[in-house]
């Protein structure tokens, strides 16, 4: 529909990545409210995935203007290398801190 094309393209969109306590497994999602998001992940309302292996660390985002570049951004990501992503959050965020008491201000 023409009116929920031109609403998904007029809405922020984000891409995020998160870890575990242990810093070795990693998930990527996109969102359009990454504080909101972050918490139901931490929450444990996230997917069943993150859920299963406790991935409520947020470790890197990346914003964009439309939820569909994110979307597509997201979609890139995940088609790396696990070793590619690694490197991407290591180059802005070295010692894996988690980024989500930024978030909330």
């Amino acid at each position: 529909m023409v009116v929920e094309s031109v609403l998904l393209n007029m809405s922020k969109g984000y891409v995020y990545f998160l870890t575990n306590f242990q810093r070795t497994t990693l998930y990527i999602g996109f969102t359009s409210n990454l504080a909101r998001r972050i918490w139901e992940h931490k929450e444990g309302k996230g997917s069943e995935f993150t859920s299963k292996y406790k991935l409520t660390i947020l470790v890197y985002a990346e914003e964009f203007d439309s939820i569909v570049d994110a979307i597509d951004r997201e979609k890139q990501l995940k088609n790396w290398h696990k070793e590619w992503k690694w490197n991407l959050v290591k180059e802005h965020n070295q010692k894996l801190e988690d980024w989500y008491e930024t978030l909330r201000g």
